[in-house]
């Protein structure tokens, strides 16, 4: 009887990577570089051809408020029918889980990256990534698109939230996410070689490689210009650590470095990543991400195709173009275009990441796991995160006379603004659909919310959206909370050349400031304008960022339970045209410097 090494799960993965490669068809080893959306997936796919992964897009769901329960469902389904194919070979499914199991209704939403950059805790970063890779797991997913690890050097790109920091050496300590994702790997790992330890933990993805955050303007998928001492020592610094860590994937980035975009870049991709950092995992496109090659150049498909697997991208994310992907790549291997060894070492790298991750041993969803999805221990630690990324940036209009913390006794309170009682606001991109949405769109404390339950019983909360001349006209608050900030976004359609505050936000926040001590509280992925009537007008100023579902972080600081801790992890400008500005520029005139943030010790903390 022949004996299937592949198969044995006390083989060393490299001869099971090996023994199952030999075994592979040319038209297996194509597809197995494909990733699919979850709406293609049929039979045809997943078994016939033996496709490598299938997605979740953006936030792509079984249905309207599926449960995790219904996830692990469909994934196991679409797994069974991949491992009836004719190697049995399992699939990986991937979802941009960047904050909490976002796209599953119910899970716990921990704030975006710059909170956590806010908060400088490395270990809560940490253990936000275990509890992360729980509820993913819980779902039935394998991967998940994260952690960003881009250097946000313009806040007017529309994926600032996703960078921890314009610091460098501030993001290098955050990539401890991937250990909580994936586990720490164990003495005498090899460096660059991928790790995944155990059915509890998910592959990772350092993205996006590389320069993303450093773009001309801040453009989503722009230029970074710089040189490549620069691109290393600012923007690709963080890989290294990732690539210690065993980070299993990196994705390739839209952007260009210099004018050439990253899908296509044989130096970066492969003399730099592989070759030079000794990446042994697979490196993976956004998505339709082979379709931008094409946009500047004019190059057809084919030729984009050709182009990005030749410079060392070894799965496509593929979209809506995976029909004519797999036919194009089958012909280009065929015709030797792309050299039958550069189909070996992608489909090696894609085979060991499956091995390594226990894929063929556990290849559906751990049902154990359901009760921890959006349990309380996990949302203690999404309040927590946002209690330490709260950022104060003024606390009294006379320094010895601070205006916090509020009293939770007082007689009437008045809470006002855009972003008070909206969870989806709280939550911004990158949830529950991929823009995101307002409104009650998972499980969840609203500002207000969190206001009613912290204050006592004799407390009355009034809430108005907006406040009415009337009410304003009140002499009975004793003292106003405002929140104020940005709908929800993400990439290209978070480009913002100006950053005001939304909804006329610095007006409504001078209105109620005018007849009513206020605390404003910003709700951003950001730092929005601040106008100088609106600082002078205020009692205080809280960056909230993108705090999540667990908001009651919000009211154990504000009214005084917890001490502020949080610091600015990027720049506070004065004005748009002072953009880009960064700490360490040689003019350097802020509203508030980098590693700005008062306390109630009335210290200022700097980095």
């Amino acid at each position: 009887m022949e004996s299937f090494v592949y198969k044995d799960p006390k083989a060393p993965i490299e001869d099971r990577v090996k023994d199952l490669l030999s075994r592979m068809t040319l038209k297996e080893k194509v597809a197995q570089m494909a990733q699919i959306d979850r709406h293609v997936a049929s039979p045809y796919y997943l078994r016939d051809l033996a496709v490598g992964s299938v997605l979740s897009v953006g936030g792509s769901s079984p249905f309207e408020n599926a449960l995790s329960s219904d996830w692990a469902d469909m994934v196991d389904a679409f797994q069974k029918i991949a491992l009836q194919s004719r190697l049995g070979i399992p699939i990986i499914y991937g979802a941009d889980a960047v904050h909490g199991n976002n796209n599953v209704y119910g899970a716990t939403i921990f704030p975006h990256n710059v909170g956590l950059g806010a908060s400088r805790d490395v270990d809560l970063t940490r253990r936000i990534s275990v509890a992360t890779a729980l509820e993913v797991r819980a779902s039935g997913i394998h991967y998940t698109f994260a952690p960003c690890v881009a250097i946000c050097k313009d806040p007017r790109w529309g994926r600032c939230y996703e960078s921890f920091s314009e610091d460098t050496s501030i993001v290098r300590k955050m990539t401890s996410s991937v250990i909580g994702l994936q586990g720490q790997p164990p003495e005498g790992h090899s460096h660059g070689y991928p790790f995944v330890g155990g059915r509890n933990k998910v592959i990772a993805c350092a993205k996006h490689f590389v320069g993303d955050g450093g773009t001309d303007k801040g453009k989503n998928e722009g230029n970074t210009l710089l040189s490549y001492e620069d691109l290393e020592r600012i923007h690709m610094a963080p890989y290294l650590d990732c690539i210690a860590l065993g980070v299993s994937t990196v994705m390739a980035s839209y952007s260009s470095w210099n004018g050439d975009r990253l899908h296509g870049h044989q130096y970066l991709l492969t003399e730099v990543l592989k070759n030079k950092l000794g990446f042994k995992g697979f490196v993976i496109t956004d998505w339709e991400g082979l379709g931008r090659l094409g946009q500047p150049q004019g190059s057809n498909y084919r030729q984009c195709v050709s182009s990005a697997v030749n410079a060392g991208i070894d799965m496509v994310m593929v979209g809506r173009k995976y029909k004519e992907f797999l036919e194009d790549l089958l012909f280009l291997a065929e015709s030797g275009e792309i050299p039958i060894s550069r189909v070996n070492d992608a489909v090696e790298r894609i085979l060991r990441v499956k091995f390594v991750a226990g894929l063929f041993e556990h290849p559906f969803s751990d049902r154990s796991l359901l009760d921890l999805v959006g349990c309380k221990a996990h949302r203690e630690l999404g309040r927590e995160a946002v209690r330490k990324s709260l950022v104060l940036l003024k606390n009294g209009k006379d320094p010895s006379k601070p205006f916090l913390p509020l009293d939770k006794k007082a007689k009437k309170i008045l809470v006002a603004g855009s972003h008070a009682d909206d969870l989806g606001y709280q939550c911004g991109g990158w949830t529950i659909t991929w823009l995101g949405l307002g409104g009650r769109i998972t499980i969840g404390t609203t500002i207000l919310e969190a206001v009613q339950k912290a204050v006592g019983e004799k407390t009355e909360v009034i809430y108005e959206k907006y406040p009415s001349a009337e009410t304003l006209a009140r002499q009975d608050f004793s003292f106003a909370i405002v929140a104020v900030g940005e709908e929800p976004y993400a990439e290209s359609t978070g480009d913002n050349p100006d950053l005001l505050i939304p909804f006329n936000g610095t007006d409504l926040i001078c209105s109620v400031a005018d007849r009513i001590p206020t605390l404003a509280i910003m709700i951003s992925g950001r730092p929005l304008v601040l106008e100088a009537r609106l600082l002078e007008k205020i009692e205080a100023f809280v960056a909230a960022w993108l705090p999540g579902t667990e908001v009651e972080g919000i009211t154990d600081v504000i009214f005084g339970d917890h001490d502020f801790e949080g610091r600015l992890p990027v720049t506070w400008f004065r004005e748009e045209k002072q953009l880009p500005i960064n700490h360490g520029d040689t003019s350097y005139d802020p509203l508030f410097p980098f590693g700005f943030g008062l306390t109630y010790k009335k210290e200022n903390s700097r980095d």
